[in-house]
């Protein structure tokens, strides 16, 4: 079954079809380049702060900056954003804010809402996220507006039942959401191979009627239109799409994880090479005249100053209280643990021995 790997920029950074590139203004490109640059300092300052014990166990997605940047930057204000735990580019990209998303790496639950911002707290159980996203697009449908939900999940989500149980449901009920898989090729240790037999994710879709993208997820112009003409389906009533963004994780699954016991580290050094999404932006800036050093530098600047201060804004956070740890679980707390709570606090208060 064959569904082509949809690219606009090649790893050179020259392009497929020259003519596209009257679609590529100098500010979208910018904006490509600058929320691709943020999200990686970001995901590097995170790493070094859980070295250095100042954050919890983190999930590193560098590698993935085109897929998560070029399709958050296709939604509108008013759709919703379904992410996991891995797609915190794609909620800063969509306006999280960055003191809020270290917060919930810090096991804060402040840090699992953004005010204002129409995004889910990330889905830490594999695929959960998929029937949420549906149910939440067909409310949308129900309210009638003309808003649409983007999904997230990686490749070891697809072996789940929500997987399959959201694509059946989104499809019978034309639900307007976008699937965006992002096809890193390893769910954990686990490479894709040894997860299914198909030759690709996409070509799921065909079991539940509805349309499938394959898409360069290491280019970042691909992945922008690509999916906001799977958002622009979605609204007119057409119906969900499920699309595969081939793409590569660098990095270790988390800071717990030691991916040289499963991966070829040469290997990964090569992609790095031949694959990086803001290198392959950096050719084509280069060779289409967008490449400006003065910007870049002012760029590099304001977004480590960004850093420093959501670090200090999260190290500054008030501490939480311990009567949190059965708070925000009930919307009314049931008998029994309003029993274990006043118990707790009385043994920690030294009323109870």
């Amino acid at each position: 079954m064959n569904f082509p790997l949809v690219r606009c920029i090649k790893e050179d950074g020259n392009m497929v079809d020259p003519s596209l590139k009257e679609k590529i203004s100098e500010e979208l490109v910018k904006k490509f380049y600058f929320h691709m640059k943020r999200i990686r300092a970001f995901d590097r300052s995170a790493k070094n702060l859980q070295r250095q014990g100042r954050l919890g166990t983190y999930a590193m997605y560098e590698g993935q900056e085109a897929a998560q940047v070029g399709s958050a930057l296709a939604l509108d204000t008013m759709d919703w954003m379904l992410p996991t735990y891995r797609d915190h580019g794609a909620l800063l990209t969509h306006g999280a804010e960055m003191m809020r998303v270290l917060l919930y790496w810090n096991g804060r639950m402040e840090g699992s809402f953004h005010p204002g911002k129409r995004i889910f707290p990330p889905a830490v159980p594999i695929a959960t996220q998929l029937p949420h996203a549906v149910g939440t697009a067909w409310a949308e449908v129900r309210k009638g507006t003309n808003n649409a939900c983007l999904v997230y999940f990686g490749d070891g989500a697809t072996s789940e039942g929500d997987f399959h149980e959201g694509l059946n449901f989104a499809s019978v009920l034309k639900s307007p959401v976008v699937f965006f898989n992002q096809n890193n090729g390893y769910a954990i240790s686990v490479p894709v191979y040894k997860q299914m037999n198909s030759e690709s994710i996409v070509q799921k879709s065909v079991a539940y009627g509805i349309p499938g993208i394959r898409v360069d997820g290491n280019d970042i112009v691909a992945v922008y239109f690509e999916t906001q003409k799977a958002l622009e389906r979605a609204k007119k009533g057409e119906g969900p799409t499920l699309i595969e963004a081939v793409t590569q994780r660098f990095g270790a699954h988390t800071t717990a994880d030691d991916p040289s016991k499963y991966r070829d580290q040469e290997e990964v050094e090569r992609q790095r090479e031949h694959v990086d999404p803001i290198r392959r932006l950096e050719r084509f800036m280069h060779k289409h005249g967008f490449e400006n050093e003065t910007w870049i530098k002012e760029t590099e600047k304001a977004i480590e100053t960004e850093i420093q201060e959501a670090i200090m804004e999260m190290e500054n956070f008030p501490k939480a209280e311990i009567e949190d740890i059965f708070d925000h679980v009930f919307e009314i707390m049931p008998r029994s643990i309003v029993e274990q709570k006043n118990e707790y606090m009385e043994w920690i208060r030294g009323e109870k021995v």
